[in-house]
């Protein structure tokens, strides 16, 4: 069932293309975790990584959650890779 899952995320991954993030998968215990990487390999840009649960990726909603989802952290990955921010100076 595991590798089924992680196959799974692996084609909803294959549906998404971006000039400047790469895309995997991988398992995690009982989980699949997402991984996205920044293209070009930059000082203090980290390696944004979440993770699926079983439900979740056995859910009937899942392409339409999985994008949700996806776009979310990648809308948060964008932010935390900000090097200086008002936040930052207070």
């Amino acid at each position: 069932m595991k590798t089924e899952q992680l196959e799974k995320v692996r084609r909803q991954l294959a549906r998404y293309e971006h000039p400047l993030f790469t895309f995997a998968a991988r398992e995690a215990g009982e989980n699949v975790e997402v991984v996205i990487d920044f293209c070009t390999p930059t000082d203090g840009v980290h390696t944004y990584i979440y993770p699926l649960r079983p439900r979740e990726i056995e859910h009937p909603q899942f392409p339409w959650s999985f994008q949700k989802q996806l776009y979310d952290c990648l809308h948060d990955y964008v932010i935390e890779m900000f090097t200086r921010n008002p936040q930052l100076d207070e």
